[in-house]
């Protein structure tokens, strides 16, 4: 019996071709051929004007928490279920990070608890579309105004998904918060190895987002001919990827259409397959609200308690399937315990002790999808 694996790098094809062609090229830095393709196919596919590939999505929040400018003392709002990132941008500025709860029905922050957190130090709402899922962004945007804040989109998971507000129009997640931030990371559905993307979306960001980029320098504007020299002019560091890592991110892009169709009937074959267990009332399955998408990022089950989850994990680990637990809360991490008060938040809680993530890759076969649903549906017919 073979071994089946939580993940699996999808390789396109094209990737080592691009990559031998940046080389070819002469120039492997950053900003070269295929970066430049990359942000093309961003803003022609999703309308991101303002794209910038980034080493990370890690390193796109930093350069977000750089450009609003956050200080010692400001607070940050941010859900509490998430990836240690989310925070530790806008800590290492020297801000307060105020974790708020998720949802009763999903992951995601719970929007209604979200003005109860704001205080006069407040000055950013972190909003993390938890499996590619969106937040209410109506609420969360309307919050903001009210109140002078700037939305920063976590959307690590989030290529390929979209929010329908009030007004009827679909937006790509990504392009409704003042900034964001995604990520190319090989779990996710178009990877680089490691890799990010800043999508700055209020203009008066962008001229001071490539100066941070590129060490505190104004060298774009030079290579663009704007300016006779360039110069040191504010602070930044070096979050320009390799044109190598660019090349293979674009073999990926060229076949986004292929990877969503594929992850997408995966993740639906999950759902119908498992259906009658959370009928029975013995798991919980992922909810989409009416207003969001699935872009077939992550597919969960919600067990009853953490004993259960760690049952069924091992007997899928015994039977050669690797499933994986998500996030322990940033409310009940040792860094945060140590330095904060630890607020209540139960959904969190709930989230991190039953959550549990099946295989979901491209290459993912339909016999190891039902080899898969089959150990699940057999664990509870034991248990």
């Amino acid at each position: 019996m073979h071994f089946i694996p939580f993940n699996k790098p999808f390789i396109a094809g094209n990737e080592l071709a691009y990559i031998k062609q940046s080389v070819d090229s002469g120039k492997i830095s950053g900003d070269g051929l295929f970066t430049k393709k990359c942000h093309d196919f961003f803003a022609k596919r999703y309308g991101f004007g303002n794209a910038l590939l980034t080493t990370s999505c890690t390193d796109a929040l930093e350069m977000a928490a750089i450009l609003v400018d956050v200080k010692p003392g400001d607070e940050v709002i941010m859900p509490s279920y998430t990836f240690v990132s989310s925070a530790n941008a806008f800590v290492l500025r020297g801000a307060k990070v105020i974790l708020a709860d998720s949802r009763l029905d999903h992951p995601g922050i719970d929007e209604d608890k979200l003005e109860a957190l704001i205080t006069p130090r407040a000055k950013v709402i972190v909003v993390v579309h938890y499996a590619g899922v969106a937040c209410n962004m109506d609420k969360i945007m309307a919050l903001a105004n009210k109140h002078n804040l700037i939305v920063v989109e976590d959307a690590a998971q989030c290529i390929d998904s979209f929010y329908t507000g009030a007004d009827g129009v679909s937006k790509p997640l990504g392009s409704i918060g003042h900034l964001a931030a995604f990520s190319f990371h090989e779990t996710k559905n178009v990877i680089s190895g490691e890799g990010g993307m800043l999508v700055v979306n209020d203009n008066r960001f962008l001229g001071r987002a490539e100066i941070i980029r590129e060490k505190g320098t104004n060298r774009s504007q030079f290579f663009r001919g704007e300016i006779d020299k360039y110069e040191w002019v504010d602070i930044g560091s070096s979050y320009l990827p390799t044109d190598i890592v660019a090349a293979f991110l674009y073999a990926q892009l060229e076949n986004m259409d292929a990877i969503q169709t594929r992850r997408k009937a995966i993740w639906h074959r999950y759902m119908q397959t498992l259906l009658p267990l959370q009928v029975q009332g013995k798991i919980k399955l992922p909810y989409i609200p009416e207003y969001a998408t699935n872009n077939g990022h992550i597919f969960y089950v919600l067990c009853a308690d953490m004993d259960t989850r760690t049952g069924l994990i091992d007997y899928m680990k015994h039977n050669s399937v690797y499933a994986a637990f998500h996030y322990v809360s940033l409310h009940k991490s040792q860094f945060f315990m140590a330095n904060n008060t630890v607020p209540n938040l139960p959904e969190c809680d709930k989230y991190s002790d039953c959550l549990l993530r099946l295989p979901l890759f491209y290459d993912l076969t339909d016999e190891e999808i039902e080899r898969v649903c089959d150990l699940v549906m057999g664990y509870y017919q034991g248990v």
